[in-house]
């Protein structure tokens, strides 16, 4: 983002003292728009190109019998693939539109787990250069308050009960945090909420903000537990109606908390408005690259001096491999709609540092997000019947393709979910509030046991 402003600024500047006229100048910046865009779209279009050319190179031969697992309907299909690997896009697109069925018994996260390497090539296809370039590439250049409401919003609004299908009574859209692969969903999602509570040292009657809070189950687990003064925002009036109904649900309970859900796009916070704590958790990829360094920015201006700022964000390895792109981009055709800022924490942490933030710390909770979503799944498969009746077969087939091939990501390093605590870099900032409060400490109390 940096180097565009950069090059703007460039282009604006020359044109002028090239010119000292004003037709002269938007001559000269036309020119150069002009001419920028169409050496991007080359540079787009030979990527292209040799990206589809490199990944078809894989000639491995097919080492299972698709006959064990899937039926083609398609003869076209079954001419064009019959005793070769077909590329996973290929399949999961034709699984999508019923020209491949799995066989009874199958179960598809078992198939992908054991033997997607021996009967699939991961490699890029003309579907990926079509959705690259005609949807990938304008969401990452828009991502303004209209164009991430259709792509969010949209989303998430599709049916509480459809997400309640799989993610379960917590109605949390993130990774839980797990002592063993034994522990229920419910309790690795209230696990999860202390330990970000913990992490950032959440106080009675402090503010905090909770953006893109989904269903406000974090909002309304800090307000009850911690005793804060908590306000969760979403663009999703779905999510609203959900989170508002729930708190009803508790007060009528006799138990009382300060939590608010409102509906409001994070670009509407007022700039008045200050927290001692700010949350976001996995909603920052929404954001996207063009305008999350703003948005770090944002938050450090909504951040009190003495606040703490808790982000949780999933990104793809830097030492990409060909399967990275093919379920990343699957990813952003059908689940992840914009969120393009999935990326390394590496560029994160640098973002955030550039926004005037200092790191605490940074922990890697992958392992505990394939227990999650795998968790997921299987409440997914136990709804089966209903959500095909209520959402149609095609949407049935997305989401367990979804959530069976996401279990593997998070498990071979795919795509990684950090944890990250950080606070103002002012040299008067008390960073002893730390002590008694971080992991070292814990560890150190751990060990003297």
């Amino acid at each position: 983002m940096n180097l565009l402003v950069f090059s703007g600024a460039f282009i604006t500047y020359s044109s002028w003292v090239s010119t000292y006229s004003w037709i002269g100048f938007i001559f000269c910046v036309l020119y150069y728009v002009i001419l920028e865009a169409l050496l991007f779209a080359a540079l787009v279009a030979v990527f292209s190109v040799v990206m589809v050319v490199k990944s078809r190179m894989d000639n491995s031969p097919l080492k299972g019998n698709p006959d064990d697992f899937y039926v083609i309907h398609d003869a076209d299909l079954q001419r064009q693939w019959s005793g070769k690997k077909m590329p996973m896009e290929t399949f999961i697109e034709a699984y999508f539109d019923e020209k491949i069925d799995l066989k009874p018994g199958v179960d598809l996260h078992e198939m992908f787990k054991y033997h997607r390497n021996n009967l699939f090539k991961m490699c890029f296809t003309t579907g990926h250069v079509d959705f690259f370039i005609k949807k990938f590439l304008v969401q990452t250049a828009m991502h303004t308050k209209v164009w991430d409401y259709f792509d969010v919003a949209t989303t998430y609004d599709r049916g509480n009960d459809f997400y309640n299908s799989f993610l379960g009574e917590s109605m949390v859209y993130t990774s839980g945090i797990f002592d063993d692969e034994s522990e229920s969903l419910e309790k690795g999602q209230e696990n999860k909420m202390n330990m970000v509570a913990r992490k950032i040292n959440m106080q009675a009657n402090e503010k905090h903000l909770d953006i893109g809070c989904g269903w406000g189950t974090f909002a309304r687990h800090c307000a009850r537990h911690y005793k804060t003064d908590s306000l969760g925002i979403t663009i999703s009036q779905a999510q609203v109606k959900w989170a508002k109904d729930q708190i009803k649900s508790d007060n009528i309970k006799d138990i009382s908390y300060n939590a608010k859900i409102e509906y409001m796009d994070y670009r509407n916070i007022p700039s008045t408005d200050r927290y001692d704590k700010i949350t976001c958790l996995e909603m920052a990829e929404h954001v996207g690259v063009k305008n999350f360094q703003t948005f770090c920015r944002q938050v450090n201006g909504l951040l009190n001096d003495e606040g703490l700022f808790y982000l949780q964000i999933c990104g793809l390895r830097p030492s990409w491999q060909f399967e990275d792109f093919v379920w990343g981009l699957f990813m952003a055709k059908y689940i992840f709609p914009g969120a393009d800022a999935s990326c390394p924490a590496s560029w994160v942490t640098t973002q955030l540092e550039q926004a005037g933030f200092e790191i605490h710390s940074v922990e890697n909770v992958s392992i505990h997000y394939v227990v999650t979503i795998y968790k997921w799944y299987q409440n997914w498969v136990k709804h089966e019947k209903e959500m095909r009746e209520a959402y149609g077969e095609r949407l049935y087939r997305i989401w367990i393709v979804f959530l069976g091939w996401s279990v593997l990501a998070g498990g071979q390093g795919t795509s990684q979910c950090y944890q990250i605590v950080a606070n103002k870099n002012l040299s008067e900032f008390k960073r002893t509030q730390y002590l008694g409060n971080d992991l070292a400490n814990y560890l150190l109390k751990f060990f003297r046991q």
